[in-house]
Order: structure tokens, then C-alpha cells, then sequence
């Protein structure tokens, strides 16, 4: 294993590439407290189309991340869940989230004086 960052195989990397996704931290926040239906997803979330959090759940699925479990009722019904491994991003989601509180105002400034 290597660590060093720029290499195509280097685990750091591939957290990197989990994390900065648009959605992927947003959806694991938002199943912190538990199951959800993809409706439940969408209220909670705001701004993410039904096609957009389907792909993305799809990618935490596939991630070992999300699991999904359809019911064999009538209407059909499936909720997401996060994984053991999906509830340990859980604690650096929040301190990016922490970290963007704090600084926010100052990469926003910084993107100001860029434009202007």
C-alpha cells in the first residue's frame, strides 16, 4: 500500500474520490438517523432530482456504503440504509462540515476578490 496521493491505487485517493461527489457526503449525512425511503431522501435534502439521487445511491451501493432494501408490498416500497462501513464517514463528514462552518466565510471572500 502506498501513500503516496497522486498514485492511481493509493487508499487515500480513493476516499477523496468517495467524498467529492456533490451528493455521496450529503446522502450519508442525511441516513446518519436510520433508514429512509427515496421520497424522505429528496424532502430532506432539496435540490436533488429523482434521477440524480437514484445514481448516486446506486454509487454508495456499489461503494459498500448504502444498502437497499425493497419490501414486497403493494405499492412497492424500498428504503436505504447506511452499511457499518458507511457509518464510519460519518466522523469525518462532520468534521468537514465543522471545517466549512468555521472557514466558509473565508474561501467565499477569497472567491469574491477572484471574480472581482
Amino acid at each position: 500500500m502506498t501513500t503516496d496521493a497522486y498514485l492511481a491505487d493509493c487508499r487515500a485517493r480513493l476516499a477523496f474520490d468517495l467524498l467529492s461527489n456533490t451528493w455521496n457526503p450529503v446522502l450519508i449525512w442525511v441516513l446518519r438517523d436510520g433508514p429512509r425511503r427515496p421520497g424522505e431522501l429528496r424532502g430532506r435534502i432539496g435540490g436533488i432530482s429523482p434521477k440524480v439521487l437514484t445514481q448516486t445511491l446506486r454509487r454508495l451501493e456499489f461503494n459498500g456504503l448504502v444498502t437497499r432494501h425493497a419490501y414486497g408490498e403493494a405499492p412497492p416500497r424500498v428504503e436505504y440504509e447506511l452499511t457499518p462501513l458507511g457509518r464510519t464517514l460519518l466522523d469525518p463528514i462532520d468534521a468537514l462540515g465543522a471545517w466549512a462552518f468555521e472557514h466558509g466565510n473565508e474561501v467565499m471572500a477569497a472567491q469574491e476578490r477572484m471574480d472581482g
